[in-house]
C-alpha cells in the first residue's frame, strides 16, 4: 500500500497542474475575468439593448447582459457587460501564482442539508458595506488545525461555492478572500480541495462585485494551498 501512495500523489498533482492550465486559459479568454472592462447598470425599469450597445465597438469587444437583485427595492436590475479580448490586463498578464500542491489540504467534511435552504447575508466588495442574501442549502462541518468550523457555501448555479478567508489574505493571497467549489462525494459528505482555491473574479477586474467571506467562513490558521495572486508585467495594476 505504501508503495502505491507516491503514484496516487503524483497523479493528483498532475490533475491539479491540468486544472492550473485550464484556469490560465479561462481567465485570459475573450470573455474571461481579465477581459471584463466595464459593467454598466441601467436605470430602474430599463432593459438592455444589445444591438445599440454593440454599435461602434471594436471587433475585439463582446457585449453581454447581466442582472441582479436590487439591495433596496428587491427588484431585478439589468445591466451590460463589455469584454475586450485585447484588454491591457490580458496583454500584461503573466500567471497566477499558487502554493505547491499539498495533499494534506484535500479535506473531507460532513454536509447537512437545511430543509428549504436558508438565505445568508454576504457583504459584497462594491456595495460599501451593504449585504446581499444568497441561498445556502446546507451546513459544511469540518475540523481544521484542531478548530471546528461550520461553513456556509452558497448555491452557484447548482454547485456549492465557498467564499473563505484566512490569515494569508492581503499578504500572500488576495485580500478579500478566495473561492472554492465544493464537491459532493456521497450521502452527507463533501470534498474541499483547497489546492483548487482560486482568486475571485474581482481580483482580475474591478468591474465585478464579488461576495466576501462571512465570519463563519474565516479560518484562524493560514490556508497555504491554492492560488495566491495574479502576476502582471511592466507594473500593470491588473484591474481595469
Amino acid at each position: 500500500m505504501s508503495a502505491a501512495m507516491p503514484d496516487i500523489a503524483t497523479a493528483s498533482a498532475q490533475v491539479w497542474e491540468a486544472w492550473r492550465t485550464e484556469r490560465h486559459r479561462s481567465v485570459t479568454a475573450p470573455t474571461g475575468n481579465l477581459a471584463l472592462v466595464e459593467t454598466r447598470w441601467l436605470p430602474a425599469g430599463e432593459r438592455p439593448d444589445l444591438d445599440a450597445a454593440r454599435a461602434g465597438q471594436r471587433e475585439s469587444v463582446t457585449v453581454t447582459t447581466v442582472a441582479r437583485t436590487g439591495m433596496i427595492t428587491g427588484e431585478t436590475e439589468h445591466g451590460l457587460r463589455f469584454w475586450d479580448a485585447d484588454s491591457p490586463a490580458i496583454g500584461h498578464f503573466v500567471r497566477t501564482d499558487a502554493f505547491p500542491y499539498d495533499p494534506a489540504w484535500v479535506l473531507e467534511a460532513t454536509y447537512t442539508p437545511v430543509e428549504g435552504a436558508r438565505r445568508v447575508a454576504f457583504e459584497h466588495i462594491r456595495d460599501n458595506g451593504g449585504t446581499r442574501d444568497l441561498v445556502v442549502p446546507g451546513d459544511i462541518a469540518l475540523t481544521v488545525g484542531g478548530t471546528d468550523y461550520t461553513l456556509s457555501a452558497f448555491d452557484d448555479d447548482g454547485t456549492l461555492l465557498l467564499v473563505f478567508g484566512d490569515p494569508t489574505n492581503g499578504d500572500t493571497t488576495y485580500g478579500a478572500g478566495r473561492f472554492l467549489f465544493v464537491r459532493h462525494t456521497g450521502e452527507g459528505r463533501v470534498l474541499l480541495d483547497f489546492n483548487r482555491a482560486f482568486v475571485p473574479p474581482c481580483g482580475f477586474s474591478d468591474q465585478y462585485n464579488c461576495p466576501m467571506p462571512p465570519r463563519q467562513n474565516r479560518f484562524h490558521l493560514p490556508v497555504e494551498a491554492g492560488e495566491k495572486l495574479p502576476v502582471f508585467r511592466d507594473g500593470h495594476a491588473g484591474t481595469h
